[in-house]
């Protein structure tokens, strides 16, 4: 990973450790998710939130390995010092296994909220997409591409 990406992903774990933790959330509403674009979630996921870069496996030279893409991969930098939770590994991403479209939606519009209504932990971004994009990342996610 690039030392830019790096202090991208620092940045983002610092912003949401400073975030207040948020209360557990109840289970999201059945949602009918608009069509989704798989071309523009590609593109968020892959050049805007940049998911692909913690979710997918690594070669040694850091290079991401095309057959683990979304896969899921331990974290590929160590915690910052003032980081208290950290995840230390990422789960599989490809097809949102385990999430419903309610659940998916809620992770990218209401600041990465997880299955169980609790924050994700850093260096999780806290996701606000609106709807739309949402949709077209979930789209891509599950596409198989």
């Amino acid at each position: 990973m690039s030392v830019a990406g790096v202090l991208l992903m620092a940045l983002f774990a610092r912003a949401a450790a400073q975030s207040p933790p948020a209360a557990a959330a109840t289970p999201p509403r059945a949602v009918v998710l608009p069509p989704g674009n798989v071309e523009h979630g590609r593109y968020i996921a892959e050049r805007v939130a940049m998911c692909v870069e913690c979710h997918s496996g690594r070669d040694r030279e850091g290079n991401i390995i095309d057959a683990e893409r979304y896969q899921g991969a331990s974290i590929p930098f160590i915690p910052p010092a003032w980081s208290q939770a950290w995840a230390t590994r990422v789960p599989r991403n490809k097809g949102l296994a385990g999430y419903t479209d309610a659940m998916a939606l809620r992770l990218l519009t209401e600041g990465s909220i997880g299955r169980d209504g609790t924050p994700l932990k850093p260096p999780m971004p806290r996701f606000r997409m609106t709807t739309q994009d949402a949709a077209d990342v979930i789209a891509f996610m599950r596409s198989g591409s």
